[in-house]
């Protein structure tokens, strides 16, 4: 493709962003690439880079484009985005050209504009410290009390592409060996700094195209989503119930601490998600998971005979997934599911539900993706409230032997800025005697 149709199909796939903005962004760039099987693998990698590096900058050239007159649209935002990371007057105007499948002619609005833009850059000091750190309007007085003064540098280093993170399977091969495996076919990888399974990719890879992501040696996984299993500490032999288990990526990763001994019961609210999981269970040769849907009315009723029974039990619950936006930065603008308000309730009545899962001495280990106190911290105190019988351990104290533990709180509190991951919370509690008198669901 030349790039006048790269950047016209760029400019199309914003379009049906901005028309279906009730489906995330992922699924508009997967279903359009699908129906489009001549697009070639290069042109694709520029299109799909392009769309992301605009949504990413979207408070800056919404900014931009008030400050040159140009009417705020997906092609002005291309337009913008172009020339404020390098191109010329002279490199654009080239590729907008008026043939069919491409962009068409700049219009004289739009020659102005961008003669204003040339050699300017896309952020500026002269920017508020929102726009500069692309932070929506709602979220700004929740992230402001999280980062404090470094609040900017905070939100800028979620804006960043996120590299691609591996977990080894370890009841296959050793992370040595993993890596052997993928260097054979061209993949070059670091060990992560905290996670004892975790490789980092130095470049991004087609992993599908690997033995080792073929045969189930290791699996796509962020450093700090591998960690929430780590501080599980599951050991061969227990009984682990994985509540919000959808499908399957830490489940894989409890499994291979256990070394196929034991059971891990990978139960969820949706059939579909956890069929994703079976079929990743046996890609990985893992043998001692039982998937229970809640679908299913004999599941609930199992469920609610599991009183006292749970060595550990993982809630790793819905949330607003803000800790992902740098993986998906459309999350800043737009919501596709219930309210905070609406997910914090969730949260709370899916702990309800587990409390008295676990058995005196257990675990009860809470995660999210979500970066905001209201989920995360406030859940745990609104909990622990109602729940005499369970203590909040302190990470550092229970951090597993053999591995730097990444925090000096009682949270496994992660960021981009900090550790190199995305945004994660997790909790670990553990439940020191049996109550007869479970509480009611808090109500807030």
């Amino acid at each position: 493709m030349r790039d006048s149709a790269r950047i016209q199909t760029a400019i199309e796939l914003l379009q049906k962003m901005q028309e279906s903005s009730r489906i995330p962004m992922d699924n508009t760039l997967r279903d359009y690439m699908k129906n489009r099987r001549y697009i070639g693998s290069k042109d694709r990698k520029y299109i799909v880079e392009l769309v992301y590096d605009v949504v990413r900058a979207s408070a800056r050239l919404g900014w931009w484009l008030d400050k040159v007159g140009l009417e705020d649209a997906p092609r002005a935002r291309v337009i913008a985005y172009l020339m404020l990371n390098g191109m010329s007057v002279h490199d654009l105007t080239i590729r907008f050209v008026d043939e069919d499948h491409c962009t068409g002619v700049l219009t004289n609005d739009e020659s102005a504009a961008i003669k204003k833009l040339e050699g300017q850059k896309l952020s500026i000091p002269d920017m508020p410290e929102i726009i500069q750190a692309e932070c929506p309007e709602w979220a700004e007085d929740d992230l402001r009390k999280i980062f404090g003064k470094d609040f900017v540098l905070h939100l800028t280093a979620m804006l960043e592409p996120a590299q691609i993170d591996l977990r080894v399977n370890t009841i296959r091969l050793t992370v040595e060996q993993a890596q052997d495996s993928l260097a054979k076919d061209g993949v070059e990888t670091v060990k992560t700094k905290y996670a004892p399974a975790g490789l980092r990719c130095l470049d991004k890879p087609y992993m599908s195209a690997t033995k080792a992501f073929h045969k189930g040696f290791v699996e796509i996984q962020d450093e700090g989503s591998q960690l929430i299993a780590h501080v599980c500490d599951v050991k061969p032999g227990m009984r682990v119930l994985d509540f919000c288990a959808g499908g399957g990526g830490k489940t894989l990763g409890l499994a291979a601490k256990m070394e196929g001994k034991g059971i891990i019961f990978a139960m969820d609210n949706s059939t579909r998600r956890l069929e994703k999981g079976r079929r990743r269970y046996k890609k990985a040769g893992i043998h001692n998971v039982e998937v229970r849907s809640l679908e299913d009315d004999k599941n609930r009723k199992w469920l609610r005979r599991q009183k006292d029974a749970m060595d550990v039990v993982l809630v790793d619950a819905p949330c607003s997934s803000s800790g992902t936006w740098r993986r998906n930065p459309d999350l800043r603008w737009n919501w596709y599911g219930p309210t905070l308000e609406e997910i914090t309730l969730l949260q709370a009545e899916i702990l309800e539900r587990v409390a008295d899962k676990v058995k005196p001495g257990g675990r009860l280990v809470y995660a999210t993706c979500s970066l905001f106190t209201r989920e995360n911290e406030e859940r745990i105190d609104k909990f622990l409230a109602k729940h005499s019988e369970y203590k909040l351990l302190n990470i550092p104290e229970i951090w597993p032997k053999g591995t730097e533990c990444p925090v000096s709180g009682p949270y496994l509190r992660l960021n981009p800025k900090d550790h190199g991951t995305d945004g994660f919370f997790t909790a670990v509690l553990q439940r020191q005697s049996v109550t007869d008198n479970p509480a009611d669901i808090p109500k807030e």
